[in-house]
């Protein structure tokens, strides 16, 4: 790829879908204002107490009023001209140690002094903007696809350590990013803290945006970590040049959005569904027209189901279930939620209203001050929590904790597909792994001399992952637990199931059950977590040539 070439293919495959960005917005109605509230407090809160943080640390050079102003000037800028939407921006905690460290510096040095300090920020940023904008433009954001699920879950799950860490003591992770301070010999240019600050704001950016289009989620519309890195680019001149620290992805806001958008739009297909089918009950049509009324509800609404979802949907419908000897109809009401597709309601408004909303909190910032510190920090406690569900590592975590007499209660609730496809053993021995390097990231941010270079261990994973992982385990078990996509194949039949949490008792007894009886026992295996997203199940080129 030349340069250049990654953001025009970003721009372009972005351009296609821009106009639905905003109809799609205005199709759900009042009801856009749910996720839209939501993601407000998840984003404005913390910018508060990173504001209170900035003040203390710079003797109130810089202030919550910076750093709600920051975020709603790239917050607006991004939702209307961005590539990916769901992105959520804001000034995180990186950013607000690399201005301490900046401003500490400062009044030691008797030719800078306070005075000088957001002048001298202003140029790191000047130098911060103009990497981004160098990285983009050389197509460095490609680095992105080789990241995995293991790096993406390992950043989410360090994010919610240090929010829990911040909840608990506001001013520890401060105490430990503050003593690289003396490490570093800046200067009066910032191109070396510019250079830092760069290398922050691409990987949390990128991961943030990863995150936010995790394949769970089924997204329709293309990413766009390029063009976005060059927006990101000139946000943060337009910061530097404002005297506001600049703002970057932030996690777990941005996949936090996504799950929000994700029930919105679950409840607008459900609507839709069952009124079109409590219309064809009503009319007394046969089970063919049910499920055609319903199918054409799904491709009405541009959800475009896969072969294998309308194919789950048809047997439902079609079959009469037997109760008690009595045969029960399909009701929408009562079963249609089993058989909904997982989509997201791909829009620019809500990041829009949120956006909108944190600039408006500024007329109210006497107000905001008032706020109880303990509220702030009670609130990342609550965010932490909140991004549990969903990240695998810490699901397979509370797995090693239950008693395999009672591994079959997993069985017989919605849960991963892993749990089935993958031998007990080998999922212990890929947490452990993981926790391994979970423990020793996190060892890096106590580092004196180096806690601000905490993305290197995940860059290193990538190797890893790509020539240690595949010699410990299995290509299929590897690609259920880690999903890379560089090892995908589109439309590949998936292989046979493993039940690994349930002794295979009954040996060869089982082989004359009919395929569909088959089928039906597993019909969890397309469900993955407990929100009921849907898992792409795809094969290991290498086991696809043995099929």
């Amino acid at each position: 790829m030349g340069p250049f070439s990654g953001i025009a293919q970003d721009v372009k495959g972005r351009a296609k879908c821009y106009k639905h960005d905003w109809i799609g917005a205005c199709c759900s109605g009042i009801r856009i204002l749910a996720p839209t509230f939501y993601i407000f407090f998840a984003s404005a809160l913390p910018v508060v107490a990173f504001g209170e943080q900035l003040s203390r640390d710079t003797d109130g050079s810089l202030s919550t009023v910076e750093t709600l102003a920051s975020t709603a000037i790239c917050g607006i800028i991004h939702s209307i001209f961005g590539g990916q939407p769901l992105l959520i921006l804001g000034v995180a905690e990186p950013t607000v140690i690399m201005y301490t460290i900046l401003y500490e510096f400062c009044i030691k040095r008797p030719e800078l002094g306070a005075k000088l300090f957001l002048p001298w920020a202003a140029w790191v940023c000047v130098w911060t903007a103009l990497l981004l904008i160098l990285l983009a433009v050389f197509n460095a954001c490609a680095v992105i696809t080789r990241f995995t699920r293991i790096a993406e879950e390992l950043f989410g799950m360090l994010i919610t350590v240090l929010f829990f860490q911040q909840a608990i003591k506001e001013s520890k992770i401060m105490a430990i990013w503050s003593r690289v301070a003396m490490g570093f010999h800046c200067r009066l240019w910032g191109s070396h803290d510019g250079g830092l600050l760069d290398s922050t704001i691409l990987y949390c950016t990128n991961v943030a945006s990863k995150m936010a289009q995790q394949k769970e989620f089924n997204l329709q519309k293309p990413s766009a970590y390029h063009y976005d890195i060059f927006l990101l680019g000139i946000m943060t001149l337009i910061c530097g040049i404002l005297g506001l620290p600049p703002a970057n992805g932030v996690l777990p806001q941005s996949p936090m959005h996504t799950k929000s958008l994700a029930v919105l739009r679950r409840q607008l297909i459900r609507k839709k569904v069952v009124k079109s089918a409590k219309e064809c009950i009503k009319q007394q049509g046969s089970n063919s027209e049910l499920y055609g009324k319903m199918q054409a509800v799904f491709l009405e609404m541009d959800t475009a189901p896969t072969d294998k979802e309308l194919e789950t949907l048809k047997k439902a419908v079609m079959k009469s279930n037997e109760k008690d000897g009595a045969k029960e109809n399909f009701d929408p009401d009562k079963h249609i939620d089993a058989y909904l597709p997982v989509r997201v309601n791909e829009q620019r408004m809500s990041n829009l209203l949120q956006s909108l909303l944190v600039a408006l909190s500024l007329l109210a910032i006497s107000v905001i001050k008032r706020i109880p510190t303990s509220v702030l920090w009670g609130y990342f406690a609550y965010m932490a929590i909140d991004s549990l569900p969903g990240n695998q590592f810490w699901e397979r975590i509370l797995l090693l904790f239950i008693p395999p007499s009672r591994h079959y209660k997993i069985l017989e609730s919605s849960h991963a597909s892993f749990v089935e496809s993958v031998p007990f053993k080998s999922i212990a021995a890929f947490t452990v792994l993981q926790f391994v390097y979970f423990v020793i990231c996190y060892g890096v941010t106590w580092i004196p001399t180096g806690a601000i270079l905490f993305p290197l261990p995940f860059f290193f994973l990538i190797t890893i992952r790509e020539h240690l992982l595949p010699k410990l385990f299995k290509p299929n078990h590897l690609q259920e637990l880690d999903a890379a996509e560089y090892e995908e194949i589109a439309g590949a039949p998936h292989a046979t199931h493993n039940i690994s949490l349930r002794d295979k008792e009954t040996g060869d007894n089982d082989s004359d059950k009919s395929s569909e009886d088959y089928y039906d026992a597993e019909i969890l295996d397309e469900m993955t977590t407990h929100r009921g997203e849907l898992k792409l199940r795809t094969v290991h080129p290498e086991e696809a040539n043995r099929m």
